[in-house]
């Protein structure tokens, strides 16, 4: 955790010092990608918002995605992470995007993902995707580590 805080302090001086904004949908973190923004003190400048995104009811209801706008998309893909990172960025009108989608563990999820398979996506002035995965199906573990690299991922882009 103590990691996933050091890289929120990064982010969090990078979007202060530009003045910009960041809403977040996670998935399989539960909430980590958000927490660690907000235990950063200073966050209501930046943070405009979070939604865990964890299920069907979920993406309908927090995110305004229908099972037809769903079509061509799947759970835990690239194309999903960036659809959610625009999706946030669009319906809070904000600087950037995160997004993570995922399958934790211990076991894979109902797509064929192993237990370590994780898709995020930055959304914003720069927009990247991509894939990670850990290998392993240690649920908190893997949790983690999708924040981080998540967390990362903006970080790179805010530097870049």
């Amino acid at each position: 955790m103590k990691e996933l805080v050091g890289v929120a302090e990064q982010v969090a001086a990078k979007l202060i010092a530009r003045k910009q904004t960041i809403a977040v949908a996670e998935s399989s973190t539960g909430g980590l990608i958000s927490a660690s923004l907000l235990a950063v003190p200073g966050a209501s400048a930046y943070f405009l918002g979070g939604a865990v995104v964890y299920t069907r009811d979920a993406r309908r209801v927090l995110m305004d995605i229908s099972d037809e706008g769903m079509k061509g998309f799947r759970s835990s893909s690239e194309p999903y992470a960036k659809l959610l990172a625009e999706q946030m960025r669009s319906r809070f009108s904000s600087d950037w995007g995160l997004s993570e989608t995922g399958a934790a563990g211990p076991t894979g999820n109902r797509y064929g993902d192993a237990a370590g398979h994780s898709c995020m996506a930055v959304a914003g002035p720069a927009t990247e995707v991509m894939t990670l995965e850990t290998g392993g199906n240690d649920r908190l573990a893997n949790m983690q580590v999708f924040a981080v690299t998540a967390m990362k991922l903006l970080l790179r882009k805010l530097e870049g």
